[in-house]
């Protein structure tokens, strides 16, 4: 008896996961190690499917588990980032000496040396031993989600995912308990609307499978179906009106949990959602498609002038990834294929480039065991690694050529101009004015915190603090996504689009223009 390939990817990180439970309270090393090998053997598993064609697991009647282009793409990056995600975290909670975030009241507690602190929450059941879990855990509700095949499995592999967030930001300590409570509820509340939405849409076509004919949008039922899964949708991307819980698990949870699921997972999938939502469930009008880019404006507008304002490393990061969602809405609220296109490589280079901001403050918040701007500075030198990867990561987020987030932006760009040639496009001046200057606003948050953090004088808590450069544990998924940003960037139309992109799309794009990164840098 053979294992058809679907079972795998979910099956291994969620036997791993049990098998961290299991584990010893002391084998924190084994753990970490355990954690990568089934990352590792995951992304393994994921690469015959993402290499293969459309295949389908059914059983009894039910359609279990199916695989397409889209899923492919986005099961392909979760098991990426989730092996860069355990080995960062081999050093992360492994070191002599480690900072928690910042207290309310301003305090701070230091790790002891084994790699335990009261800043674990969970202490008594095992804090690390939990994290662990809950990392395979999450790779394996990822996986399913992406290849369920049946509306059911998806809603409960979906809310799922909201436990092993919440707990994964409960470890950080009794000062992330407000965070993660505020995480579950929105998240989780969005989660029993997607619940509803898939009881109205089995009610409209009496099927729960997710590749039944779409549904149009000519009535109260309709309608109510498609706004409960935007609401999960914009809840797991982080978008507007959605988007609170994100600066506070940022601030609050630990460094690798921030890059592996605002930044990474739920990212990804929010995104999946919403294209399976205006691509394959719903036949979209273009009422919809201007709403889309109205969150995406407003959430482009409004996550960025928020960060501006921030103190906080984590927070400012954190408001500047619910910036940058909504490029991703505008390129999908075009209703072209180059806009579908634009948001999906834009998606994939989002969660490049902020995972490696957010495991860059880590870094910083772990070796000069500060977050807050006015009480860094002068770290260049001091982490020139760290220092180099976070100035990529921070070039391709504003945008800049010839890296990975100017290539998606301008794309975002030519799908808003290429949208106003159609009905109804008329306020495609308002949406590009917008996306531009939101980059605008970007490079600003930007700037100020590369000069806080690195270029600045170092205040006199740095200046007194003796601080060692990062492990290989931590600068190897640093470098690996900072090379990302740049191989994406120069090789944009040859290598994500080729190979990824395109193929998720499976519809002719056309592209109005070209650009080649040596004349552009």
């Amino acid at each position: 008896m053979t294992l058809d390939p679907l079972l795998p990817p979910v099956l291994i990180p969620l036997l791993a996961a049990l098998c961290c439970l299991l584990l010893p309270a002391g084998w924190q090393r084994e753990r970490g190690w355990l954690a990568v090998g089934a990352t590792a053997a995951t992304l393994l598993a994921v690469w015959p499917v993402f290499l293969g064609d459309n295949r389908e697991l059914a059983w009894g009647g039910w359609l279990l588990l199916r695989v397409d282009p889209l899923s492919r793409l986005v099961l392909l990056a979760a098991a990426v980032f989730a092996l860069l995600i355990a080995i960062y975290s081999l050093g992360y909670f492994q070191g002599a000496e480690r900072i928690s975030p910042r207290r309310a009241g301003g305090d701070q507690t230091d790790w002891l040396s084994d790699g335990r602190s009261a800043g674990w929450a969970a202490g008594d059941l095992g804090g690390p031993r939990i994290y662990e879990a809950c990392l395979l855990g999450s790779l394996a509700f990822t996986c399913g989600v992406l290849l369920a095949g049946e509306l059911l499995l998806l809603v409960i592999c979906w809310g799922l995912l909201a436990v092993t967030l919440y707990l994964m930001i409960g470890l950080t300590g009794p000062d992330a308990s407000e965070a993660a409570r505020k995480t579950f509820l929105i998240v989780g509340g969005a989660d029993t609307l997607l619940l509803l939405g898939s009881g109205l849409l089995w009610f409209q076509h009496g099927s729960t499978r997710l590749d039944a004919a779409a549904v149009h949008l000519d009535s109260a039922t309709g309608y109510l179906a498609f706004f409960c899964f935007l609401s999960a949708a914009f809840a797991k991307a982080g978008a507007v009106p959605f988007h609170s819980w994100l600066p506070d698990c940022g601030e609050k949870a630990h460094a690798p949990v921030t890059a592996y699921l605002p930044a990474a997972l739920d990212k990804l999938l929010g995104v999946y959602l919403l294209v399976r939502i205006a691509r394959d469930w719903f036949v979209m009008t273009d009422a919809m498609y201007t709403l889309l880019m109205f969150f995406g404006a407003v959430t482009i507008l409004g996550g960025a002038m928020m960060a501006i304002v921030q103190s906080d490393l984590k927070r400012l990061l954190s408001y500047c990834a619910v910036s940058q969602v909504g490029y991703i809405l505008l390129g999908i609220g075009t209703g072209t294929p180059l806009g579908l296109v634009a948001g999906l490589f834009h998606m994939l280079n989002h969660a490049i480039y902020k995972s490696c901001l957010f495991l860059v403050a880590g870094v910083v918040q772990q070796k000069a065991g500060e977050v807050d701007l006015d009480r860094l500075g002068g770290l260049a030198t001091r982490l020139p690694m760290t220092f180099c990867t976070c100035l990529v990561a921070s070039l391709a987020v504003s945008g800049i050529p010839p890296f990975n987030g100017f290539a998606s932006k301008w794309m975002v760009y030519q799908a808003i101009i290429e949208s106003g040639q159609q009905e109804g496009g008329s306020l495609w001046v308002f949406w590009l004015a917008t996306a531009m200057f939101g980059s605008a606003l970007t490079l600003a948050i930007i700037v100020k915190m590369l000069h806080s953090v690195f270029l600045c004088k170092p205040s006199p808590q740095i200046r007194q603090r003796s601080i060692q450069r990062a492990g290989w544990s931590e600068v190897v998924p640093l470098a690996l996504l900072s090379g990302l940003c740049l191989l994406f960037g120069v090789f944009a139309m040859a290598v994500p689009l080729r190979w990824f992109i395109l193929p998720a799309v499976s519809e002719p794009v056309i592209f109005h223009g070209t650009w080649w990164a040596g004349q552009a840098s």
